[in-house]
């Protein structure tokens, strides 16, 4: 039997639907949505694409959501004190500054300046150090917390489970080892992190219960290093070559992952596929963060 596709796609919807009904509540007893500025800087093409969609689905949801389009040679001053302006509006609860940023502005001083109680990417240093604590933690990192919600949502049994985490990012591998250790619902897990200076790899995998593949190395992870039964998530998204659109007739990228998905599917209990995996969740995770923040801005502001 093959393994258990899990969509991202399909439980992103069902998040997204979830928080627009959220959304209806909130404004109708408070009196206004949550509220998200999202502040890009130059025409790099990728971001304008992410920060577009982004924008598309904050407004799905409901929520008030504001643009800041900079030009490429805005000054950092400049950029903090827009920042600044965003930290003191009572009216959004969630700031995000698309990277990368321009050469000539310092990326740590810049997260560093966004209040943490409006951080829904989860990289301030504040918010870093909740998520390890495992204590008010608000805000998660993205993509790990579309991990954790996919396997909750799964239903596997994470207990005491072997996690082998492959990659040991900021952004995803660090963050959803951690995640994986506390002592919560959908984790509570034994976790192993493995990396490029790791003897062999192939013994760590095939011990893993859940093996969470975050490297950026297409087809790293072959068939014989996944256990039988195991649930695999495979995190990465590489671009390996260009093929036609059947819809469009118009080039698009040829996306793998960093696992052998055709075979290790025959093997796994689960896995995610690319596209259509992790990738879909990460900004519905970016929408929940907004919303869990307004929720606990005006809680606490009750008090």
């Amino acid at each position: 039997m093959e393994a258990k596709i899990i969509s991202g796609t399909k439980l992103r919807e069902d998040i997204l639907d979830e928080i627009s009904e959220k959304t209806l509540e909130l404004k109708e007893k408070f009196n206004r949505p949550p509220g998200l500025v999202t502040i890009l800087i130059g025409n790099n093409p990728a971001s304008v694409s992410y920060v577009s969609l982004k924008i598309k689905t904050a407004e799905r949801v409901g929520f008030k959501e504001v643009q800041e389009n900079l030009n490429e040679d805005v000054s950092e001053n400049e950029l903090i004190a827009l920042i600044k302006k965003y930290n003191e509006d009572e009216t959004i609860d969630g700031i995000l500054v698309q990277l990368p940023l321009p050469k000539h502005i310092n990326e740590e001083r810049v997260l560093n300046a966004i209040d943490p109680d409006k951080d829904v990417d989860g990289f301030h240093p504040v918010n870093v150090g909740r998520l390890i604590i495992g204590k008010k933690v608000i805000f998660a990192p993205c993509t790990p917390a579309g991990i954790i919600e996919m396997i909750k949502r799964s239903g596997i049994d994470t207990n005491g489970a072997e996690v082998v985490v492959v990659g040991r990012s900021n952004i995803v591998g660090k963050p959803i080892a951690n995640m994986m250790l506390q002592k919560n619902e959908g984790a509570n897990s034994t976790v192993t992190i493995v990396h490029t200076a790791t003897r062999d790899l192939k013994s760590h995998c095939m011990r893993a219960d859940i093996l969470i593949v975050a490297a950026g190395v297409p087809g790293l992870v072959k068939p014989e290093w996944v256990k039988k039964g195991a649930c695999v998530i495979d995190v990465g998204v590489n671009r390996v070559g260009e093929k036609i659109s059947e819809k469009t007739g118009k080039k698009i990228p040829v996306l793998k992952g960093d696992v052998d998905f055709d075979e290790i599917k025959k093997i796994a209990g689960w896995i995610t596929p690319v596209p259509g995996g992790v990738g879909p969740m990460t900004i519905a995770m970016l929408m929940k963060n907004t919303l869990k923040s307004m929720i606990a801005r005006v809680e606490k502001s009750s008090v």
